[in-house]
Protein backbone atom coordinates (compact mmCIF):
# COMPACT_ATOMS: atom_id res chain seq x y z
CA UNK A 1 0.00 0.00 0.00
CA UNK A 2 1.40 3.46 -0.90
CA UNK A 3 2.81 5.51 1.97
CA UNK A 4 0.46 8.40 1.23
CA UNK A 5 -2.71 6.33 1.51
CA UNK A 6 -5.44 8.21 3.41
CA UNK A 7 -7.82 6.36 5.72
CA UNK A 8 -11.52 6.97 5.04
CA UNK A 9 -14.43 5.80 7.21
CA UNK A 10 -18.06 5.40 6.10
CA UNK A 11 -20.24 5.48 9.22
CA UNK A 12 -23.95 5.14 9.92
CA UNK A 13 -26.61 4.19 12.45
CA UNK A 14 -28.05 2.00 9.69
CA UNK A 15 -26.62 0.09 6.73
CA UNK A 16 -24.05 2.78 5.76
CA UNK A 17 -25.06 2.31 2.12
CA UNK A 18 -25.76 6.02 1.72
CA UNK A 19 -22.46 7.03 3.34
CA UNK A 20 -20.55 4.49 1.24
CA UNK A 21 -22.19 5.49 -2.04
CA UNK A 22 -21.71 9.21 -1.44
CA UNK A 23 -18.18 8.69 -0.15
CA UNK A 24 -17.00 6.68 -3.14
CA UNK A 25 -18.48 9.30 -5.48
CA UNK A 26 -16.54 12.03 -3.69
CA UNK A 27 -13.27 10.09 -3.57
CA UNK A 28 -13.53 9.31 -7.29
CA UNK A 29 -12.91 13.01 -7.91
CA UNK A 30 -9.31 12.50 -6.71
CA UNK A 31 -8.01 9.77 -9.06
CA UNK A 32 -4.33 10.48 -8.34
CA UNK A 33 -4.68 9.86 -4.60
CA UNK A 34 -4.84 6.59 -2.69
CA UNK A 35 -7.52 5.75 -0.12
CA UNK A 36 -8.07 2.89 2.30
CA UNK A 37 -11.76 2.65 3.19
CA UNK A 38 -13.56 1.06 6.11
CA UNK A 39 -17.34 0.85 6.38
CA UNK A 40 -18.86 0.60 9.86
CA UNK A 41 -22.67 0.21 9.83
CA UNK A 42 -25.19 -0.06 12.70
CA UNK A 43 -23.46 2.29 15.14
CA UNK A 44 -26.62 2.37 17.24
CA UNK A 45 -25.35 2.75 20.81
CA UNK A 46 -23.10 5.08 22.78
CA UNK A 47 -20.69 2.19 23.38
CA UNK A 48 -20.32 1.51 19.66
CA UNK A 49 -19.90 5.19 18.85
CA UNK A 50 -17.19 5.55 21.49
CA UNK A 51 -15.39 2.48 20.14
CA UNK A 52 -15.39 3.96 16.64
CA UNK A 53 -14.19 7.28 18.04
CA UNK A 54 -11.25 5.51 19.68
CA UNK A 55 -10.41 3.62 16.48
CA UNK A 56 -10.33 6.84 14.46
CA UNK A 57 -8.16 8.61 17.03
CA UNK A 58 -5.74 5.67 17.10
CA UNK A 59 -5.47 5.91 13.31
CA UNK A 60 -4.35 9.53 13.67
CA UNK A 61 -1.83 8.64 16.39
CA UNK A 62 -0.39 5.88 14.21
CA UNK A 63 -0.11 7.73 10.91
CA UNK A 64 -0.12 11.47 11.67
CA UNK A 65 -2.57 11.80 8.77
CA UNK A 66 -6.03 13.22 9.39
CA UNK A 67 -8.60 10.53 8.48
CA UNK A 68 -11.74 11.39 6.52
CA UNK A 69 -15.14 10.40 7.88
CA UNK A 70 -18.31 10.32 5.74
CA UNK A 71 -21.08 10.07 8.33
CA UNK A 72 -24.84 9.64 8.00
CA UNK A 73 -25.34 9.38 11.77
CA UNK A 74 -28.82 10.75 12.29
CA UNK A 75 -28.95 10.16 16.05
CA UNK A 76 -27.85 13.48 17.57
CA UNK A 77 -26.11 12.00 20.62
CA UNK A 78 -24.14 9.46 18.60
CA UNK A 79 -23.41 12.06 15.93
CA UNK A 80 -21.77 14.30 18.53
CA UNK A 81 -19.48 11.48 19.67
CA UNK A 82 -18.32 10.88 16.08
CA UNK A 83 -17.89 14.62 15.50
CA UNK A 84 -15.40 14.75 18.39
CA UNK A 85 -13.06 12.36 16.56
CA UNK A 86 -9.69 13.57 15.31
CA UNK A 87 -10.84 13.55 11.69
CA UNK A 88 -12.39 15.56 8.93
CA UNK A 89 -16.06 14.64 9.46
CA UNK A 90 -18.33 15.24 6.47
CA UNK A 91 -21.98 14.97 7.44
CA UNK A 92 -24.55 15.36 4.64
CA UNK A 93 -27.41 15.16 7.15
CA UNK A 94 -26.05 18.16 9.04
CA UNK A 95 -25.50 20.05 5.81
CA UNK A 96 -28.82 19.33 4.12
CA UNK A 97 -31.47 18.62 6.77
CA UNK A 98 -31.61 22.15 8.27
CA UNK A 99 -32.12 23.65 4.82
CA UNK A 100 -34.83 21.11 4.00
CA UNK A 101 -36.54 21.70 7.35
CA UNK A 102 -36.57 25.42 6.63
CA UNK A 103 -38.05 25.23 3.16
CA UNK A 104 -40.51 22.46 4.11
CA UNK A 105 -41.39 24.19 7.39
CA UNK A 106 -41.28 20.78 9.09
CA UNK A 107 -38.87 19.20 11.55
CA UNK A 108 -37.10 16.09 10.26
CA UNK A 109 -37.34 12.76 12.07
CA UNK A 110 -33.55 12.50 12.46
CA UNK A 111 -33.84 8.86 11.49
CA UNK A 112 -30.96 7.04 9.86
CA UNK A 113 -31.27 5.99 6.24
CA UNK A 114 -31.56 2.29 7.03
CA UNK A 115 -33.25 1.23 3.75
CA UNK A 116 -36.24 -0.23 5.55
CA UNK A 117 -39.15 -1.63 3.54
CA UNK A 118 -41.40 1.35 4.12
CA UNK A 119 -43.27 0.49 0.95
CA UNK A 120 -43.83 -3.31 0.93
CA UNK A 121 -45.34 -3.37 -2.57
CA UNK A 122 -42.34 -1.52 -4.00
CA UNK A 123 -39.97 -3.88 -2.20
CA UNK A 124 -41.86 -6.92 -3.50
CA UNK A 125 -41.80 -5.58 -7.06
CA UNK A 126 -38.06 -5.05 -6.89
CA UNK A 127 -37.48 -8.57 -5.52
CA UNK A 128 -39.64 -9.98 -8.32
CA UNK A 129 -37.57 -8.08 -10.89
CA UNK A 130 -34.34 -9.51 -9.43
CA UNK A 131 -35.79 -13.03 -9.48
CA UNK A 132 -36.87 -12.53 -13.09
CA UNK A 133 -33.39 -11.41 -14.13
CA UNK A 134 -31.75 -14.37 -12.39
CA UNK A 135 -34.11 -16.86 -14.01
CA UNK A 136 -33.63 -15.29 -17.45
CA UNK A 137 -29.86 -14.96 -17.24
CA UNK A 138 -27.70 -15.93 -20.23
CA UNK A 139 -30.62 -17.18 -22.32
CA UNK A 140 -31.43 -19.91 -19.80
CA UNK A 141 -35.17 -19.32 -20.13
CA UNK A 142 -36.79 -17.47 -23.02
CA UNK A 143 -40.48 -18.38 -22.88
CA UNK A 144 -41.40 -15.36 -20.77
CA UNK A 145 -39.66 -12.72 -22.86
CA UNK A 146 -43.03 -11.07 -23.45
CA UNK A 147 -42.85 -9.97 -19.78
CA UNK A 148 -39.48 -8.27 -20.11
CA UNK A 149 -38.87 -4.55 -19.95
CA UNK A 150 -35.55 -4.99 -21.75
CA UNK A 151 -33.35 -7.77 -23.15
CA UNK A 152 -29.60 -7.16 -23.16
CA UNK A 153 -27.67 -8.97 -25.88
CA UNK A 154 -23.99 -9.32 -26.68
CA UNK A 155 -21.10 -11.74 -26.85
CA UNK A 156 -19.83 -13.51 -23.75
CA UNK A 157 -18.30 -11.38 -20.96
CA UNK A 158 -19.48 -7.93 -22.02
CA UNK A 159 -21.34 -7.18 -18.78
CA UNK A 160 -24.84 -8.43 -19.54
CA UNK A 161 -25.51 -10.23 -16.25
CA UNK A 162 -24.39 -7.53 -13.77
CA UNK A 163 -26.16 -4.88 -15.84
CA UNK A 164 -29.41 -6.84 -15.76
CA UNK A 165 -29.20 -7.35 -12.01
CA UNK A 166 -28.47 -3.67 -11.42
CA UNK A 167 -31.41 -2.66 -13.64
CA UNK A 168 -33.61 -4.94 -11.53
CA UNK A 169 -32.25 -3.88 -8.16
CA UNK A 170 -31.98 -0.16 -8.72
CA UNK A 171 -34.71 0.50 -11.29
CA UNK A 172 -37.13 -2.38 -10.67
CA UNK A 173 -36.95 -3.44 -14.32
CA UNK A 174 -37.47 -6.98 -15.57
CA UNK A 175 -34.23 -7.36 -17.52
CA UNK A 176 -33.24 -10.56 -19.32
CA UNK A 177 -30.06 -11.21 -21.23
CA UNK A 178 -29.29 -13.37 -24.24
CA UNK A 179 -25.79 -14.38 -25.40
CA UNK A 180 -24.89 -13.99 -29.08
CA UNK A 181 -22.84 -16.99 -30.22
CA UNK A 182 -20.72 -17.67 -33.30
CA UNK A 183 -23.58 -19.69 -34.76
CA UNK A 184 -25.88 -16.68 -34.42
CA UNK A 185 -23.33 -14.49 -36.20
CA UNK A 186 -23.37 -16.70 -39.29
CA UNK A 187 -27.02 -15.88 -39.97
CA UNK A 188 -28.52 -12.71 -41.40
CA UNK A 189 -31.44 -13.18 -38.99
CA UNK A 190 -31.57 -12.54 -35.28
CA UNK A 191 -31.65 -15.67 -33.08
CA UNK A 192 -35.17 -17.08 -33.02
CA UNK A 193 -35.88 -16.55 -29.27
CA UNK A 194 -35.27 -12.79 -29.47
CA UNK A 195 -36.55 -12.16 -33.00
CA UNK A 196 -40.09 -11.11 -31.92
CA UNK A 197 -38.71 -8.59 -29.40
CA UNK A 198 -36.55 -6.23 -31.46
CA UNK A 199 -38.13 -3.22 -29.74
CA UNK A 200 -36.85 -4.50 -26.36
CA UNK A 201 -33.32 -5.43 -27.44
CA UNK A 202 -30.29 -3.45 -26.34
CA UNK A 203 -26.76 -4.43 -27.29
CA UNK A 204 -23.55 -4.32 -25.28
CA UNK A 205 -20.05 -4.32 -26.73
CA UNK A 206 -16.55 -3.55 -25.50
CA UNK A 207 -12.93 -3.14 -26.55
CA UNK A 208 -11.28 -6.29 -27.92
CA UNK A 209 -8.22 -5.99 -25.69
CA UNK A 210 -10.34 -5.64 -22.58
CA UNK A 211 -12.53 -8.59 -23.61
CA UNK A 212 -9.42 -10.67 -24.25
CA UNK A 213 -8.08 -9.90 -20.77
CA UNK A 214 -11.39 -10.79 -19.09
CA UNK A 215 -11.70 -14.05 -21.01
CA UNK A 216 -8.08 -14.99 -20.30
CA UNK A 217 -8.96 -14.99 -16.59
CA UNK A 218 -11.76 -17.43 -17.28
CA UNK A 219 -10.16 -19.67 -19.93
CA UNK A 220 -6.47 -18.82 -20.30
CA UNK A 221 -4.71 -19.50 -23.62
CA UNK A 222 -7.86 -20.77 -25.33
CA UNK A 223 -9.36 -19.91 -28.70
CA UNK A 224 -12.27 -18.36 -26.79
CA UNK A 225 -9.95 -15.88 -25.07
CA UNK A 226 -7.64 -15.12 -28.00
CA UNK A 227 -7.45 -11.53 -29.20
CA UNK A 228 -8.24 -12.63 -32.75
CA UNK A 229 -11.44 -14.36 -31.63
CA UNK A 230 -12.48 -11.39 -29.49
CA UNK A 231 -12.01 -9.03 -32.44
CA UNK A 232 -14.00 -11.28 -34.74
CA UNK A 233 -16.95 -11.66 -32.36
CA UNK A 234 -17.14 -7.94 -31.56
CA UNK A 235 -17.06 -6.97 -35.25
CA UNK A 236 -19.75 -9.52 -36.05
CA UNK A 237 -22.06 -8.53 -33.20
CA UNK A 238 -21.72 -4.82 -33.95
CA UNK A 239 -22.60 -5.59 -37.58
CA UNK A 240 -25.68 -7.39 -36.25
CA UNK A 241 -26.67 -4.35 -34.18
CA UNK A 242 -26.28 -2.09 -37.20
CA UNK A 243 -28.13 -4.43 -39.56
CA UNK A 244 -31.15 -4.75 -37.26
CA UNK A 245 -31.08 -1.15 -35.98
CA UNK A 246 -30.44 -2.23 -32.37
CA UNK A 247 -29.20 0.45 -30.01
CA UNK A 248 -25.99 -0.51 -28.27
CA UNK A 249 -23.41 0.75 -25.81
CA UNK A 250 -19.71 0.14 -25.26
CA UNK A 251 -19.00 -0.96 -21.70
CA UNK A 252 -15.22 -0.58 -22.03
CA UNK A 253 -14.58 2.24 -19.60
CA UNK A 254 -17.83 2.61 -17.63
CA UNK A 255 -19.17 1.07 -14.44
CA UNK A 256 -22.25 -1.12 -14.19
CA UNK A 257 -24.07 1.79 -12.53
CA UNK A 258 -23.38 4.02 -15.52
CA UNK A 259 -24.24 1.26 -17.99
CA UNK A 260 -27.66 0.88 -16.37
CA UNK A 261 -28.28 4.63 -16.14
CA UNK A 262 -27.36 5.14 -19.79
CA UNK A 263 -29.59 2.28 -20.92
CA UNK A 264 -32.54 3.73 -19.00
CA UNK A 265 -31.90 7.18 -20.43
CA UNK A 266 -31.44 5.87 -23.98
CA UNK A 267 -34.55 3.66 -23.98
CA UNK A 268 -36.91 5.94 -22.08
CA UNK A 269 -37.50 3.28 -19.42
CA UNK A 270 -38.15 4.71 -15.98
CA UNK A 271 -37.04 3.92 -12.48
CA UNK A 272 -39.77 2.46 -10.30
CA UNK A 273 -41.55 5.36 -8.62
CA UNK A 274 -41.86 5.51 -4.85
CA UNK A 275 -44.34 7.73 -3.02
CA UNK A 276 -43.48 8.55 0.56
Amino acid sequence: MPDNTRQVYFLSNGTAITAETLGHSLLAQFPTLHFKTRTIPFIDSVEKALAVNREIDQEVDGSNELPIVISTMADLELKEIINQSKALVLDPFADFLPRLEEILDTASAHASSSHRTANPSLYESRINAIDFSLIHDDGAKTRNYDETDIILIGVSRTGKTPSCLYLALQFGLKAANYPITEEDMESELLPAPIRPYTDRLYGLTTDANRLCKIRQERRPNSRYSSLEQCRYELRAVEDMYYRHKIRYLSTTTISVEEIAARIVEDTGLHRMEQTS
